[in-house]
C-alpha cells in the first residue's frame, strides 16, 4: 500500500474518534442528575459517527478512491463506534444497581452479547461484501449502525429527559432501562439474523442526491427535516426502532401470508409410491 485517499480516510477515522469520545463521556456518568446529561452527549456522538460512516463512503465513491484498505479500516472503526461504545453505554443504563446484583449481571451479559454480535456482523459483511456497489441494495441482518442508533436514541432521550425536566421521572427511567435491556438483546440477535434489511442510503439518499426529482419531493424532504429537527429525541427513537423491529415483523407477516406450493397430481402420485 503506497497511496491512500486522504479525505475518505480522515472521515473514517473521525467515526472512530466519535465512538471513543462517546465512551469517554459515558464513563463520567455517576448516576446523579448532574451527570445524566452525558447520556445525551454520548448518544449524539454515536449519531455523529454514523454521519461520518455514511459520508466517507460517498466521498470515496465520488472521488473514485474506494479501496480494500478503506473497507477494512471502516469495519475496524465501526467496531469501536457501533459495537464497543453502545455496549459501554448499556452498562451505564442501570443507575444504583449493585455490581453483584442479578440485574446488573444480566445487563452486563447483554452488553457483552451485543458487542460479540456486532463483531460477528461486521466480519460476515466483510466476507460477503461484493465489490460491485450496485449489489449493496439489501443487508443480511440488521446493520450495526442502525443497531447502535437504537441504543443511542434511548441514551439521548434519557439524558435530555433527566437533565432538563423538573418532573419526577423515575417511572419513565424504569421504562427506558427495561426497553434498553430487552431491546439491546433483540437488536443484537437481529444483527446476526438472516432478515433482509433495505439499504437506507441506496433507497432514500441516492435518489435525492443523484437524480432529478419533482418539486413535491423537495417539499416532502423539507417537511421531514423540519419534523426531525423539532422532535429530535422522539424522531430518533421512532426512526431507528421502527427500522430495526418493524422490518422483521413485516418480513414475518409476508412470509406467513405467502401461499405455499400445492403439489401437482403427478407429484402426489410420486409421493404415494
Amino acid at each position: 500500500m503506497k497511496k491512500i485517499a486522504i479525505i475518505p480516510t480522515l472521515l473514517t477515522l473521525a467515526n472512530a474518534v466519535c465512538g471513543f469520545a462517546a465512551i469517554a463521556y459515558a464513563s463520567r456518568i455517576n448516576f446523579t442528575q448532574a451527570t445524566e446529561y452525558y447520556f445525551a452527549v454520548s448518544g449524539w456522538l454515536i449519531v455523529a459517527a454514523m454521519l461520518f460512516d455514511v459520508f466517507d463512503g460517498y466521498v470515496a465513491r465520488l472521488s473514485r478512491t474506494a479501496s480494500k484498505f478503506g473497507g477494512e479500516l471502516d469495519s475496524l472503526c465501526d467496531a469501536v463506534s457501533f459495537g464497543l461504545a453502545p455496549a459501554f453505554i448499556l452498562l451505564k443504563m442501570g443507575p444504583g444497581w449493585e455490581p453483584r446484583a442479578f440485574l446488573h449481571q444480566f445487563l452486563a451479559g447483554i452488553a457483552a452479547l451485543y458487542l460479540v454480535c456486532t463483531l460477528l456482523r461486521l466480519a460476515r459483511f466483510n466476507v460477503e461484501n461484493s465489490p460491485d456497489p450496485s449489489a449493496h441494495k439489501r443487508f443480511r441482518g440488521l446493520p450495526s449502525p442502525a443497531a447502535a442508533g437504537c441504543i443511542a436514541s434511548l441514551a439521548i432521550f434519557r439524558g435530555t429527559l433527566i437533565s432538563w425536566s423538573s418532573l419526577d421521572s423515575s417511572y419513565v427511567l424504569n421504562i427506558i432501562e427495561a426497553w434498553a435491556t430487552l431491546g439491546a438483546l433483540a437488536v443484537a440477535l437481529l444483527m446476526v439474523s438472516q432478515v433482509p434489511y433495505p439499504h437506507f442510503s441506496k433507497k432514500f439518499l441516492d435518489p435525492v442526491l443523484y437524480r432529478r426529482r419533482h418539486f413535491q419531493h423537495l417539499i416532502q424532504l423539507v417537511l421531514l427535516v423540519f419534523l426531525i429537527v423539532t422532535t429530535r429525541e422522539l424522531a430518533l427513537i421512532v426512526g431507528f426502532w421502527l427500522y430495526a423491529i418493524g422490518i422483521p415483523v413485516r418480513y414475518a407477516i409476508l412470509r406467513s401470508l405467502k401461499p405455499r406450493a400445492v403439489p401437482t397430481p403427478a407429484g402426489i402420485e410420486k409421493l404415494s409410491k
